[in-house]
């Protein structure tokens, strides 16, 4: 029986994306362009707005200020749009400011990559000039806020007419050691709340404010005012959830000979086959939600050489001290290459694949950095040889941080694998024992073939936010982060 609160909507984490253009249009004849964004979320095909950053005045490389909080849910395909315009009226109707370029992609697709550093197009897909956008997501998953009192004193006189406006910019150093605005307070600010890393004692302290260019200028120079930092609050941080995933590609008999077009193995005249569409349609989505973008890969029922014994468990790049392939097409070029080499064999044995990854789930358990969770991807025609063994694995493995999704290609009767996947029945080992959650999801890819990758997704990823949701409970753990990497 499922536990109805674990539900998906468990699986959320924070997301805070920060936007940064450059070589935007300029629009303005006397100056140049006031750009502003906007971000767009598709809703039952429509754009809805979510926000708006603030306008950069006479600006064509904007760094914006404004960050976008969204919730970010590992169990759907959500699409982003960000659109940039010239602001020329007082006016929030869009249509009165000049538009200057639009980026469209999901969520998952700029939380794997960290940094995303795109071209700008225009409504008719041609080039917005030179535009660019970056996009950075900061996962807000281990919830360490620090709260900033912070006060200036004797700051420089920057105005003619008049005292200074100033205001406060946080910056932090990124992997590729350029800086990035963190946080930008209001003008003529007091104090500051944002979400940054800084170490300082808890007990006021005073920086000096130094201009670069006075300091070069003047020996007598000692600064330009002070920053005086009155109370830092930081609260604690939780456990971070890191997800690996496997993949599995069965190589037996039952598949057919690979060289015949009869079998689901046959590379067609258009470079593709079953399996082929399935690994490239099922490893997007599952791409999308993985940061470094590297799974090990590893096939099941084949003989390999030079020997010819039958492995259930081999990387299919022939590297088994590294069987790890870049991204989903690395996944396919490993594939196709290894398709020439084998011997499909027998027989077809799940639960030696099953076994090796909860080896890797079981030395998880002894780490205390992080926590980890394996998903395996199976793909298969859906015959089955070891029922019994692949009950128990499975059984054994439900104690462990894993889930398994089986994709079945082909129109074989695939009731073997309905009954793995436990939605009607609690899954039961030879022995009698019971699985102590469902950890199995079965989609049968002929259903899915031509539908959109979101109805695909929905599909492949129904049950593991749930299955991921319901591990820490059990054991009574908070990872911060519920949603795959």
């Amino acid at each position: 029986m499922k536990d109805p609160s674990m539900g998906p909507q468990n699986c959320v984490t924070r997301v805070e994306l920060s936007v940064c253009c450059g070589n935007l249009l300029d629009r303005d004849v006397a100056s140049k362009s006031d750009p502003f964004l906007v971000l767009f979320h598709e809703v039952d095909s429509n754009w809805v707005e979510i926000g708006r950053t603030e306008t950069a005045v006479n600006n064509l490389n904007p760094v914006f200020g404004v960050k976008f909080k969204v919730d970010y849910h590992f169990e759907e395909v959500q699409k982003f749009k960000f659109a940039l315009f010239d602001e020329d009226k007082c006016s929030s109707q869009l249509y009165e400011h000049d538009f200057l370029g639009e980026y469209i992609c999901t969520l998952g697709v700029i939380v794997s990559n960290k940094k995303l550093h795109r071209s700008l197009t225009l409504a008719n897909g041609k080039p917005a000039g030179k535009g660019t956008i970056t996009i950075t997501a900061l996962e807000l998953s281990d919830n360490r806020v620090i709260t900033l009192t912070l006060y200036g004193r004797k700051l420089d006189k920057k105005d003619f007419f008049g005292k200074s406006d100033p205001y406060l910019e946080f910056h932090k150093q990124g992997d590729d050691g350029k800086w990035m605005l963190v946080h930008r307070t209001e003008v003529s600010w007091l104090g500051s709340c944002c979400n940054f890393s800084l170490s300082v004692p808890f007990h006021q302290v005073e920086f000096e404010c130094i201009n670069p260019k006075k300091q070069k200028k003047k020996k007598s120079y000692k600064n330009s005012g002070i920053i005086i930092l009155k109370s830092c609050k930081v609260n604690q941080d939780t456990q971070r959830l890191i997800d690996i995933h496997y993949v599995g590609i069965d190589f037996t008999a039952s598949n057919g000979n690979p060289r015949e077009p009869f079998s689901l193995h046959y590379i067609n005249p258009l470079g593709s086959n079953e399996y082929l569409s399935a690994i490239l349609a099922v490893g997007q989505i599952i791409q999308d939600y993985d940061t470094d973008k590297m799974f090990p890969a590893l096939g099941f029922g084949a003989q390999l050489p030079p020997d010819w014994k039958v492995s259930h468990e081999f990387a299919i790049n022939f590297d088994p001290t590294n069987p790890f392939c870049q991204g989903v097409e690395g996944i396919a070029q490993a594939y196709s290459a290894c398709l020439p080499h084998i011997r499909f064999y027998g027989p077809t044995n799940f639960s030696p694949i099953i076994t090796h990854v909860a080896r890797f789930a079981t030395q998880a358990l002894q780490q205390e950095t992080a926590a980890q969770y394996f998903t395996l991807l199976i793909i298969t025609d859906g015959v089955i040889s070891d029922m019994d063994e692949t009950r128990h694995a499975i059984v054994q493995a439900a104690k462990l941080p894993m889930s398994i999704i089986i994709i079945g290609v082909g129109n074989a009767d695939f009731a073997a694998m309905e009954f793995l996947d436990g939605d009607s029945s609690v899954l039961r080992s030879y022995t009698g024992e019971e699985a102590v959650r469902d950890i199995v999801q079965f989609v049968p890819f002929r259903d899915f073939r031509n539908a959109p990758k979101e109805t695909l997704a929905k599909s492949v990823l129904a049950e593991l936010p749930q299955q991921v949701t319901q591990y820490f409970k059990q054991r009574n753990l908070s990872p911060s982060n519920t949603a795959l990497e």
